[in-house]
């Protein structure tokens, strides 16, 4: 036996402790907060209400509302609706239920970029007053032309250098509505030989004559998100202004604005690394043109990546939460593969779920010497260790078995029926296949079957049964439908398909098969919208939020009880 020894103790003390996973902010908020930096933490998540949130949002969600809770501050939800060409008030409903359903709450009311346009528009004033922004005329064309390259230089517009007051007159005229869409920009003078593209004269501000769903038709010119973002986070207490790294190089814009502006507060931004997810798409334009498309059945679909088509299926706020901590907040980019979301919504369903049967492919089975009329009642644990109760399943002479668990020439190894060949029934008895009833184009349409009345729970001495497998009766059973969904993509990385191809060349044809027929155990018949069950020998299923009607269960196929694509 091994003397403990300080290491050996210093080690499982280590062991013992709860392991935080890795985030880079940690430090820094508690630094800051430490030096007295801010009073207290504010964060923020803006999304665009462009489109349904994905997967790739639950990891800023979950960073930006859980370290505000961490420490104890607070965090907003800011809509940032710039373009109302391309947003609608469906999506604005839809992030706000996602964002509830995975468990967070906001600061305050909901906020959005839009209530701060009047602000926005005296500062862009205060810029052009300043000599630092200019209304420009070059098409959208020329403007590209002039922008140069990541290895040229820009070259300034001719318009560069007009008069403020020339500029004041343009941009007050951009805004009473003289214009046409695309005719003029308004633009920050900054520097058009800057090795940073985002600081060569970025727009500011756009002709777009439509609707808003916030402001109606106040306003026909709109701000750029790069300006409105910075300065509404200022306009909030934003002390830390946290997204993905793409927005790395435009953080010196980010702080040219506050610097160059009268702002109330000067926010710092950080930048984290998004999470890129194989075996899925989240680029909301092309979620938009799978729905659009009608390659699947709407951004709820639970083949898509998005939140809504994720709760649909049968994953867990918690499981993904869970995931988005696994996984860790750092600056490094990479690929997570699927596999974890997976693993963590099965370790969330395996504690959660309580256990039913379904059979999923209806065989008949007749237990010739079983008592016709005659019915027993057997009771069941709802789940193997946790203390759920029980459910009661009714047992009689006629009953139904997956017809994948009967073969009339096995292959070696087989567990389950065969001619002569023995099984358990889940809970009930030892059965044995004495003959299969045929149909006239030969098959397999009813099993004759015997049991054994001695082997309720429990197995005689010297009695060797192969395996176990689920059933349902066939009378108090309940119909229902059931959809095995799989991955929507077959490939590990979409975005790359053969001979300059789309994304779309990589969808999984099997990734959704319809059955119809299936036939559950009756405590299921009054499954609720959401309510998870572990299909013994199935995998996890959800009954459906949209289709489930009382008595008449629709079921989701969550995930398998492992990972079949190892």
């Amino acid at each position: 036996m091994t003397k403990p020894t300080a290491d050996n103790a210093s080690n499982a003390a280590a062991k013992a402790e709860p392991v935080v996973p890795a985030n880079f902010l940690r430090p820094i908020m508690q630094a800051d907060l430490d030096a007295g930096k801010h009073a207290a933490i504010v964060t923020r998540f803006p999304p665009e209400p462009n489109g349904y949130l994905h997967i790739g949002h639950a990891k800023s969600i979950c960073v930006n509302f859980g370290l505000a809770k961490e420490f104890g501050g607070s965090c907003h939800l800011r809509f940032d609706d710039t373009n109302p060409a391309k947003e609608d008030q469906e999506y604005i409903d839809a992030i706000k239920s996602d964002v509830q359903w995975l468990g967070f709450e906001w600061a305050g009311e909901v906020r959005y970029a839009s209530s701060y346009f009047d602000q926005l528009h005296a500062w862009a004033v205060t810029l052009i007053e300043a000599g630092k922004a200019y209304v420009d005329d070059l098409t959208p064309e020329q403007a590209r032309e002039y922008r140069g390259s990541l290895t040229e230089p820009g070259k300034n517009s001719p318009f560069r250098d007009r008069s403020v007051e020339e500029n004041l007159d343009l941009f007050a005229r951009m805004k009473a509505g003289e214009f046409k869409d695309g005719e003029r920009v308004l633009r920050a003078k900054i520097d058009m030989a800057s090795p940073n593209m985002n600081l060569r004269d970025p727009i500011l501000y756009r002709i777009r004559h439509a609707h808003h769903h916030q402001t109606g038709d106040a306003w026909c010119i709109y701000p750029n998100y790069d300006f409105t973002h910075g300065q509404s986070d200022a306009l909030e207490g934003i002390t830390h202004s946290i997204c993905t790294l793409e927005f790395e190089g435009h953080r010196p814009l980010y702080e040219w604005f506050l610097d160059n502006l009268p702002v109330p507060a000067k926010p710092r931004q950080y930048e984290f690394s998004r999470l890129n997810l194989n075996y899925t798409i989240t680029s909301k334009r092309k979620l938009k043109q799978l729905v659009d498309e009608q390659h699947v059945r709407g951004w709820d679909d639970p083949r898509m990546s998005t939140l809504q088509g994720f709760r649909r299926r049968g994953y867990t706020a918690q499981a993904i939460r869970n995931f988005c901590e696994m996984i860790g907040t750092n600056r490094s980019d990479g690929v997570v593969d699927m596999g974890m979301l997976e693993f963590s919504i099965r370790e969330d369903l395996d504690r959660t779920a309580p256990r039913a049967m379904c059979v999923l492919r209806p065989l008949k089975v007749t237990i010739t010497n079983y008592p016709e009329g005659q019915q027993q009642v057997l009771e069941l644990a709802r789940h193997p260790k946790e203390d759920m109760g029980v459910r009661q399943l009714p047992f009689a002479r006629e009953l139904y078995i997956d017809r994948d668990d009967f073969m009339e020439t096995p292959p070696k190894g087989y567990k389950r029926l065969e001619p002569g060949g023995e099984v358990r029934l889940r809970g009930a008895y030892v059965i044995r296949a004495d003959e299969a009833v045929k149909d006239a184009e030969g098959n397999i349409v009813e099993l004759l079957c015997s049991y054994d009345p001695d082997t309720l729970g429990k197995n005689p001495e010297g009695r060797k049964v192969k395996g176990v497998i689920h059933w349902v009766p066939a009378q108090e059973s309940v119909e229902c439908e059931v959809r095995l969904y799989d991955r929507l993509f077959r490939s590990a990385n979409p975005e790359k398909s053969e001979e300059g191809g789309s994304f779309l060349d990589n969808i999984n044809p099997d990734s959704l098969q319809v059955l119809t027929g299936c036939r559950a155990e009756p405590s299921l018949a009054q499954a609720a919208p959401e309510d998870r069950f572990q299909f013994e020998r199935e995998g996890y299923f959800c009954a459906d939020l949209r289709d489930t009607q009382p008595g008449k269960p629709v079921f989701n196929r969550t995930v398998t009880l492992r990972d079949s694509w190892s």
